[in-house]
This record gives C-alpha cells, sequence and structure tokens, in this order.
C-alpha cells in the first residue's frame, strides 16, 4: 500500500468528522439553538473548573446539551450543574487521549498477555534410604 504523507485526511480523521456529522444529523432539530438569544445559559463554572481551549470547552458544552437533549427532565437542577462540571472535567483527559500520535498503521498499544505467576512445585526429595538397623523396633 503507497501511502502518501500528508496528502488527503486520515482515516482517523475522515471517521472523526463522520461521528460529528452523524452526531448532529440525530440530535432533534428542537434542541439545537437557532440563535445565542434563544439558547439556555449554561450552568456557572466553578473555580475549580479545569482551564481550557475554546474548541474543547464548545466541545464540552455540546457534550452537555447531548445528554440534556435526551433526559432534560430526568435531572434537578443541582444534578444539572454537577453534570456540567462532570462534563468540564472529563474534557482534559480526552484531549490528552487524543494527542497522543498515532498512525493508521500502529498495532494496537497493549495486548492481552495476562501475567500469571504460578507456584512452582518443589521436588520432592528423594527418599532416604533407611538401613535394615533402623527399621527393627
Amino acid at each position: 500500500m503507497n501511502s502518501k504523507k500528508g496528502s488527503g485526511i486520515s482515516r482517523r480523521e475522515f471517521a472523526r468528522r463522520a461521528a460529528i456529522v452523524s452526531a448532529v444529523s440525530v440530535l432533534p432539530a428542537g434542541s439545537l439553538p437557532l440563535d445565542s438569544a434563544s439558547s439556555k445559559p449554561l450552568p456557572p463554572q466553578s473555580p475549580d473548573a479545569p482551564k481550557l481551549s475554546t474548541e474543547s470547552q464548545a466541545e464540552a458544552d455540546a457534550r452537555y446539551e447531548a445528554i440534556l437533549s435526551h433526559y432534560r427532565s430526568r435531572f434537578s437542577d443541582t444534578q444539572k450543574a454537577d453534570l456540567y462540571r462532570l462534563c468540564l472535567l472529563a474534557q482534559p483527559s480526552l484531549d490528552h487521549l487524543r494527542a497522543y500520535p498515532l498512525e493508521n498503521g500502529d498495532g494496537p498499544a497493549l495486548y492481552l498477555k495476562p501475567l500469571v505467576e504460578r507456584e512452582k512445585k518443589a521436588e520432592p526429595a528423594a527418599p532416604r534410604a533407611t538401613s535394615p538397623a533402623a527399621k527393627r523396633p
């Protein structure tokens, strides 16, 4: 397979874009705000929230809105604030995972090779030869 470096998009990038497009197409039309004035405000961020880039912040907000679009009636206001906090806390880990350099031809990082330590059975000692005098009562 002759692959040209730097031309076109990788399979990973194609899959990522396809997933984003399919996720957007599945959302109900009522859940997407038409303008910023009609959208509901997000819960306030806590001071200990991680500092995120604008792309990461937008992704965390989109994740929060996607969850609410399906389960809004099941959450109380405090649960919604906690859910938003959890979406923000999960984003740095996701960014760190995505930053790992990976090419299309790379194999899996982990192979399933369970490490099982088995006890080695000690070889039984050779029986001692008993003298005939020792056998007498």
